[in-house]
């Protein structure tokens, strides 16, 4: 075998091995990687969740739970809009939680942060505890959307809000260029059509998508219904941001 053929193989396998542990990083960050992954979230997402949380209504006692709350820049924000409220974070990663308790640590000293290890399957909070759920970047990767979406109406109060913000989604700008990176990350990629059929079926009212066509991005939101009806829908398009 040449050198050039070795060359080439070495390559491949390095090439395999990055996108192994990008994927693995972004689904469940864990040790050194894990910890350098999320200090980049916690700094890269800003804009989007800065963008999408223009579109909820928060009061100054709001109780909110943010799922993926990965290293706890959401959590932090949050805190800051609700100061008077409560916040909770919840992650699947024993890395992230660590993160999050630590840039939150004031806060949880305070008692008006809570960070916990779980899952968005199993979410372990009573029915109908917050005003507010929000969700950044992370639904991409839920086990079963549907089920998932109805864990979160479950703890939801009658009336309250889930948000669901993404910096990508299926049919964006640079479609082409992102497409197949959500394929190597095995992210589940949705239309803003499908998100709208998501919260939907998931037994979600007031359904709203908006869109930011100049970045790309998209967030969902859905109201756990006061009592049983159809549900309202309305898509938004074109909606500004002044988001880097």
């Amino acid at each position: 075998m040449d050198q050039q053929v070795i060359k080439n193989v070495v390559t491949a396998a390095v090439a395999v091995a990055a996108v192994i542990v990008v994927t693995r990083q972004c689904r469940k960050p864990a040790s050194l990687p894990g910890r350098l992954f999320l200090w980049l979230m916690n700094r890269s997402h800003r804009g989007v969740t800065r963008w999408g949380l223009e579109h909820v209504a928060l009061e100054s006692d709001s109780t909110i739970l943010d799922v993926g709350c990965g290293g706890g820049m959401t959590v932090r924000t949050l805190a800051g809009l609700a100061p008077s409220g409560t916040v909770y974070g919840i992650d699947c990663s024993k890395e992230s939680v660590a993160a999050s308790r630590r840039l939150n640590a004031d806060l949880i000293a305070a008692g008006r942060v809570d960070v916990r290890q779980g899952t968005v399957s199993h979410l372990p909070y009573p029915d109908a505890t917050f005003d507010v759920v929000t969700a950044v970047e992370t639904h991409y990767y839920w086990p079963s959307p549907v089920e998932d979406m109805r864990q979160i109406l479950r703890v939801l109060k009658p009336g309250g809000r889930l948000l669901v913000i993404a910096e990508t989604y299926k049919g964006r700008s640079l479609d082409w260029l992102y497409s197949p990176a959500m394929t190597l990350l095995q992210a589940r990629y949705l239309t803003a059509a499908e998100h709208e059929d998501l919260l939907t079926t998931a037994g979600y009212g007031a359904v709203e998508i908006v869109e930011d066509r100049k970045h790309g991005w998209i967030c969902c939101l859905g109201t756990r219904p006061a009592e049983r009806g159809a549900p309202v829908r309305a898509h938004i398009q074109g909606s500004s941001a002044d988001g880097p």
